[in-house]
């Protein structure tokens, strides 16, 4: 543990503090700030010192010395595994002789889901003023440390706070969200586009009775080690498939099963053996379902869609949660009803000359972000009013 003289410190691992006093802090509202999802992924070895990834979240306590703050953190010595590319930059620290890591970033590894990075109690009255005090506070730390940056990634919009807090940049970015208008079933949704868009999403969900294929639905103690076996190997199909190597390692989602089961919304697709042929895991919220992974050991057109949106839709909708988030990339989501949203990360450089510059490349790329966010916008498959 490194202490400071103040009533905040940085822990190396997440087993520095109990669960219980994390937890009290973070609360039930997201699922990837709670202490078992960051536990999973340092006992499971997938964010360690090893994988480039060194815990050091910071903690703050009252008088009493009860927890009031948390915000997890880990210094990086690489790009991979965040979801906010600044490939570039690094590059540019490299051609004029600089390192551009090890950095600190505060982000939930392997996971671009929009959230808290600053958790404060509830019982903390002025939220707003804390978060700024403890952004200056790992500001302050970041100086003192061999890093070249700060940054805090998919974090809530950040500009009521961007003028308060001594020269952040701040960076959007574009995902795909699905939000439930209240409906009460998925025909009420499919009513809701184009005549052309329901049709082509009923032809898509046709790859279930075509192929003889059936969904089920597995969550808590429903979710068994076969499950999570037959996921990780299509995850890994995937991984493999698009990027030659996977982050997550199969201890970690062995260990969600084992202690974050609820949180968990596995479904499945069966063939008429009933054997698993595709699979594709989310968590949930009270108000979010969030779409994370997926994968099939069989190829069969439209799978994908329907275990991936059409199910979590139907989900969403029987038990009324507000938004599915199906994370990065993926233009053809809008077609299926999930429309672009702004995605915000908090960036603090250390090298005065390289944040002028950075600076002037966010304004360009927040030009052109905005710019294709209205023009994706038109594709939109509802109807037109």
């Amino acid at each position: 543990m490194v202490s400071l003289s103040d009533n905040y410190n940085f822990i190396e691992s997440i087993e520095d503090i109990e669960s219980k006093n994390w937890n009290d802090c973070v609360g039930f509202d997201h699922p990837f700030t709670r202490y078992e999802y960051l536990y999973a992924l340092e006992k499971s070895g997938s964010a360690s010192p090893k994988t480039g990834w060194k815990p050091f979240h910071y903690i703050e306590k009252n008088s009493l010395g009860e927890i009031i703050a948390v915000c997890p953190l880990y210094i990086k010595s690489h790009s991979f595994g965040e979801y906010i590319f600044d490939h570039a930059w690094a590059q540019a620290y490299h051609r004029n002789g600089l390192n551009y890591y090890p950095k600190l970033q505060s982000a939930i590894p392997f996971t671009p889901v929009t959230g808290e990075r600053i958790i404060i109690k509830n019982n903390i009255k002025d939220k707003l003023s804390k978060k700024i005090q403890i952004i200056n506070n790992i500001v302050k730390k970041t100086k003192t440390l061999n890093v070249s940056s700060l940054h805090f990634n998919f974090v809530p919009d950040p500009n009521k706070i961007k003028n308060k807090i001594s020269k952040v940049s701040i960076r959007q970015g574009i995902q795909f969200h699905w939000k439930n208008n209240g409906y009460e079933s998925f025909n009420e949704f499919l009513n809701t586009l184009s005549s052309r868009k329901r049709k082509l999403i009923k032809k898509e969900r046709l790859c279930l009775s075509k192929n003889n294929l059936k969904v089920k639905l597995f969550t808590g103690s429903n979710i068994k080690i076969k499950h999570l076996d037959f996921f990780y190997n299509c995850y890994l199909n995937t991984t493999g498939r698009k990027w030659g190597s996977n982050y997550l390692s199969k201890d970690f989602f062995l260990e969600l099963g084992k202690s974050f089961s609820d949180k968990i919304l596995l479904i499945i697709a069966f063939n008429d053996k009933n054997e698993m042929i595709a699979s594709a895991i989310n968590f949930i919220s009270p108000t979010h379902l969030y779409g994370r992974m997926w994968g099939s050991v069989i190829q069969i057109p439209f799978l994908h869609f329907e275990i991936c949106y059409y199910q979590a839709i139907e989900y969403a909708i029987k038990n009324k949660i507000q938004v599915i988030e199906a994370g990065a990339q993926g233009d053809h989501k809008i077609q299926r009803g999930y429309m672009p949203e702004n995605t915000w990360s908090i960036h603090w450089i250390k090298d005065s000359r390289f944040k002028k510059a950075i600076n002037h490349y966010l304004d360009q790329e927040m030009s052109l972000i905005e710019k294709e966010k209205i023009n994706l916008e038109q594709f939109a498959p509802y109807k037109q009013n």
